[in-house]
C-alpha cells in the first residue's frame, strides 16, 4: 500500500482504532471480548500502554487503517526484556502489507527499548470456521513467530470452544 505513515497513537484515534477492533469483537473470535469497549475505556487502554510501551497506527489517505502496539508480558521484573504484542487491521485492508509494515515498526521500536523476546497470544481454532480461522497464526509465522504453547478449548465465543496459542519470536541477543 503506497503512501502510508506509521505513527504514534494518540487518544485523539480511539475512535477510529475502536472502529477497527469493534468489527474482531462483534464478528470474530480474533479477540475473546463478547462486547466493545467503551470510548473511554478504549481510550484508557491507550494511554496507559503509551506510558510505558509502543501503540502504533498505520495512517493512509488520511484514515486509520490498522494498530498495533505492545505491552508488558507478565508484571515482574524477570520478565523486563519481554514483550506481549498485538495487532488488528482494518477489515478491508488486510493482506496488502499493513500487518508486516506495523509489526516491523513496533519491532524496531521494542528493540531499541531492549526487548528481547515478543509474544503473541492467540484465538486458535481446531477447524477454521467463519468466526476464526487459522490466518493470525499464519501471519505470525510468516514474520518470525514460532508457536511454543496451547490452551486447549480455553475461550468460549458464539457457542463454541477455541484454542489459544502462544507464538514467540526472538529479536535480541540474549547475553
Amino acid at each position: 500500500m503506497d503512501h502510508m505513515e506509521i505513527r504514534t497513537a494518540t487518544a485523539g484515534d480511539t475512535e477510529e482504532i475502536l472502529n477497527i477492533y469493534t468489527y474482531y469483537v462483534e464478528n470474530t473470535a480474533v479477540s475473546f471480548e463478547y462486547q466493545t469497549p467503551s470510548i473511554d475505556e478504549f481510550k484508557g487502554r491507550i494511554e496507559n500502554t503509551v506510558k510505558e510501551y509502543p501503540y502504533l497506527v498505520a495512517v493512509h489517505n488520511g484514515k486509520i487503517i490498522g494498530y498495533t502496539y505492545a505491552g508488558a508480558f507478565i508484571r515482574r521484573a524477570a520478565y523486563d526484556r519481554s514483550a506481549e504484542v498485538s495487532i488488528y487491521v482494518a477489515k478491508d485492508a488486510r493482506r496488502c502489507g499493513v500487518g508486516r509494515k506495523l509489526y516491523e515498526a513496533l519491532e524496531r521500536e521494542l528493540k531499541n527499548m531492549g526487548i528481547l523476546n515478543l509474544y503473541a497470544c492467540i484465538g486458535h481454532p481446531e477447524e477454521d470456521d467463519e468466526y476464526l480461522t487459522k490466518n493470525s497464526a499464519q501471519f505470525h509465522g510468516h514474520l518470525g513467530f514460532k508457536q511454543v504453547g496451547r490452551f486447549h478449548k480455553c475461550g468460549c465465543k458464539f457457542g463454541r470452544w477455541y484454542d489459544m496459542i502462544w507464538m514467540e519470536k526472538i529479536i535480541g541477543e540474549h547475553e
